[in-house]
């Protein structure tokens, strides 16, 4: 069965509340704190894009507010997490291909807050919108292959890994591998 329209679009739940952590759709004033980590160049090390320059920063804020909710192929929701009413990091999850049944999910967290389970508590939270919500049938993680902190996360949360693809990317001045994880949504449900 697939999903070509996703339930309530227009009611995303959000925000969305765990255990320690808000997950809320992006505002203006997420600017500066979202410069404060997605501008350190080691942060940017494993990501698509440089760091962010002050210029870099508005232009992205302001397309991460207009992402805010899966309704058709194309679509996005980007989600700022606070603890405690401090922005300690982003998730995001996406459609893939021509329908919404299909979905890859993405993540970055101020290295200030790593090591507490952050990630791994907002993701598992995204990872329940895009199957409980929007029901899509399949997620995905895809990463570069050196970032081992992102693949012990998406290990931890049940993802399988199913291809180590070789330098198929190129990305700041080098050819880089990429690691690609996968869930159902019967195995989410089996967890």
């Amino acid at each position: 069965m697939t999903n070509d329209s996703a339930p309530g679009a227009d009611a995303t739940p959000v925000p969305l509340t765990t255990g320690r952590l808000t997950l809320r759709l992006y505002r203006p004033e997420d600017l500066a704190p979202s410069l404060e980590y997605y501008g350190d160049p080691e942060v940017a090390r494993y990501l698509l894009e440089d760091a962010w320059t002050p210029e870099d920063a508005e232009s992205r804020i302001a397309k991460r507010i207009a992402r805010s909710g899966i309704d058709e192929p194309g679509s996005a929701l980007a989600l700022v997490v606070e603890h405690e009413d401090v922005v300690v990091g982003d998730v995001a999850l996406w459609t893939t291909g021509d329908t919404v049944s299909r979905g890859e999910v993405g993540w970055v967290f101020h290295p200030e807050h790593t090591g507490q389970g952050f990630a791994t508590e907002a993701v598992r939270a995204l990872l329940g919108l895009a199957f409980d919500y929007y029901e899509m049938h399949r997620v995905v993680a895809q990463l570069d292959a050196r970032n081992e902190r992102s693949a012990r996360l998406c290990e931890r949360l049940g993802m399988t890994r199913e291809g180590h693809l070789r330098q198929d990317w190129w990305s700041k001045g080098e050819w880089t591998d990429t690691l690609v994880y996968g869930m159902l949504a019967e195995e989410w449900k089996s967890l």
